[in-house]
């Protein structure tokens, strides 16, 4: 009787310590995980107010949110988990207004368009020009 409950005690103990992630077994590969919608900072800079919602998902793709109670918001979710663990995540909120984009909000902004290409253009133009 008492053999056996050693042995079920043992096997008990092996069960619970196979089914634990604490221990890493080497060799064992994990997957990345990537859930939601990628998204770029190139697709946010292509977001201007006043677009409509086709064009809003035709630049970001279908929304991973749409609440029913509030359809002025579109929440875009993107969630990774590493093979080590880590994880990062990214939101990006769009709101309507009128069924035109008024703003939006979360990781992301607009990014400022380049002076330097601005200034190259302005002074290209004034060489070209002629003077009497």
């Amino acid at each position: 009787m008492q053999k056996a409950c050693r042995i079920m005690l043992v096997a008990l103990a092996l069960a619970s310590l196979g089914g634990c992630s604490y221990f890493q077994f080497p060799g064992v590969y994990k997957l990345e995980i990537q859930q939601g919608n990628i998204i770029k900072q190139e697709m946010v800079d292509q977001l201007k107010p006043g677009m409509t919602r086709r064009q809003v998902k035709f630049v970001l793709g279908s929304p991973l949110v749409m609440d029913t109670f509030k359809q002025d918001r579109w929440d875009y979710l993107y969630t990774v988990r590493r093979r080590n663990g880590e994880s990062h995540k990214e939101r990006l909120t769009v709101f309507f207004k009128d069924d035109k984009l008024s703003h939006f909000t979360g990781d992301f902004r607009p990014s400022e368009p380049d002076e330097s290409d601005d200034s190259s253009d302005t002074s290209d133009a004034a060489e070209s020009s002629p003077e009497s």
